[in-house]
């Protein structure tokens, strides 16, 4: 797990932390499903799982490098650098696309996803009725979060603390995506785009030396919003972690089970083809939040009609994103030839 690796290999978990951090920011998709089908699940897991009580006891003594070694901290650094990047990039790119081609998105993800299933479920094995009972109570699961109604936002400190224990989940249960959940927790922007836009401002006033935003009430609440998120989150990742690492010990094939059925669940949620739902009042006219936001209330999922220019551009885009997660796994294969 601790083995030296290349430049090349740097880059690459750079790369992967770059792709876990977008998926995680998008809802429907797990970075958890990155991790797996990037090959680097169990690692990552069993990585967080060393941040215990051992690993205190090596930073409060001043014992840097065995922490950093206990710890597996270049693994785990490099994958959170390419996360950060993510955030002030990618993610910005993709909230451009889902503004702009929100169809073609979605039709890539679901792709994506179908690749995904795929991908894990070639290797497990033997099918009895247990491991089939354990696919169904994921894919139940998974159906039954796809369509449940959102909240209202909250910025409540000690709720956004659960928020980011709850939240984080995407990072470490593939098929469980962290952003959907805030949606149905009514604080998805407020936790992924808000906070963080006031981050990315904060840090450019920093960086110019301007120190006004300390004066804006607005802004230090969401960056209080923000530290209350990353906390919940620390502690929801660490948490789940050791959990996980636990039962990936003593029940492999069937959390595997669990986690195939529950990816085929979520597929509802990146459904292409649907409509927003929105709030609205007595009169008809749309809801909107605190924030002038328009209230979603949930999705309205449709078969296209028509074979239109668009529905045919999305089926390619399905074609794509299936692509994208065999080219990774033809990928491995080809450097595990190459290095035999």
């Amino acid at each position: 797990m601790h083995e030296e690796r290349s430049f090349n290999d740097k880059v690459w978990l750079v790369l992967k932390g770059l792709a876990m951090g977008a998926a995680n920011k998008v809802p429907g998709v797990s970075g958890g499903v990155v991790a797996f089908v990037a090959g680097f699940y169990e690692e990552f897991i069993y990585s967080l799982q060393k941040i215990n009580r051992k690993a205190a006891g090596l930073l409060l003594d001043g014992r840097f490098k065995s922490f950093f070694q206990y710890i597996n901290g270049r693994f785990l650094g490099l994958l959170i650098l390419g996360m950060i990047i993510s955030y002030f990039s990618v993610s910005k790119i993709l909230d451009f696309l889902l503004l702009n081609y929100e169809l073609f998105v979605w039709s890539t993800f679901f792709g994506m996803i179908i690749g995904s299933i795929y991908y894990i479920a070639k290797d497990f094995g033997d099918w009895n009725r247990k491991y089939i009972a354990y696919l169904l109570c994921g894919i139940i699961a998974g159906v039954a979060i796809s369509f449940l109604e959102p909240a209202k936002e909250n910025s409540n400190l000690i709720f956004v603390f659960f928020c980011g224990i709850i939240g984080v989940s995407g990072m470490t249960l593939p098929g469980l995506s962290g952003s959907f959940i805030l949606i149905l927790l009514g604080n998805y922007v407020l936790l992924l785009v808000d906070s963080v836009n006031a981050l990315y401002d904060t840090f450019i006033d920093l960086a110019q030396f301007d120190f006004s935003f300390t004066g804006d009430s607005e802004r230090i609440k969401l960056l209080k919003v923000l530290a209350s998120f990353a906390s919940g989150s620390l502690v929801g990742l660490v948490s789940l972690s050791h959990l996980l690492a636990y039962v990936l010990k003593r029940f492999k094939k069937a959390t595997y089970a669990v986690i195939i059925g529950f990816i085929s669940g979520s597929l509802g949620v990146v459904w292409p083809w649907k409509e927003k739902i929105y709030a609205l009042d007595a009169f008809g006219n749309i809801k909107f939040d605190a924030n002038d936001r328009e209230i979603i209330t949930g999705y309205d999922r449709y078969w296209p009609s028509e074979f239109s220019f668009d529905t045919l551009w999305a089926i390619f885009f399905i074609f794509v994103g299936i692509l994208i997660v065999l080219s990774l796994d033809w990928y491995q294969k080809i450097r595990l030839n190459n290095n035999g």
